[in-house]
């Protein structure tokens, strides 16, 4: 198991590291989706809302790759790979295949460090 999970972190850092950077150097082509998820991605785009979106890939890629921090790495990836998924369901397709994989590598670390997480899964009652 530690093999796989040491494949895991390094690929699922190597995805968010690269993809996190292209944000902002654009050396991986690509066009736009059609219809509403390209419409999407443009309002993303034009906004720079994706380059705070490639910030947070970068990071939580980085923190993977390097071993460490790797629970406030899985952290900043959930909101980025529900996105992914989100975007897969409701308007293109495109982005559910990868959004799965990346979701099932998310979840294998989840899983290996869970201890980490242990606290927000107990009810405790604010004072």
């Amino acid at each position: 198991m530690k093999i796989v999970v040491l494949i895991v972190r390094i690929l699922l850092g190597l995805i968010f590291f690269v993809f996190g950077l292209n944000k902002f150097h654009m050396f991986i082509p690509g066009q736009l989706p059609s219809g509403v998820a390209g419409q999407f991605m443009t309002a993303l785009v034009t906004t720079k809302y994706m380059m705070v979106v490639g910030a947070f890939e970068t990071l939580g890629g980085l923190l993977l790759l390097l071993n460490r921090y790797v629970p406030l790495a899985l952290c900043l990836l959930a909101p980025v790979i529900v996105n992914v998924l989100i975007v897969g369901v409701l308007m293109t397709s495109q982005a559910l295949v990868p959004g799965l994989v990346v979701a099932v590598f998310w979840l294998i670390l989840f899983i290996r460090f869970r201890s980490a997480f242990a606290g927000i899964f107990q009810p405790h009652l604010a004072n």
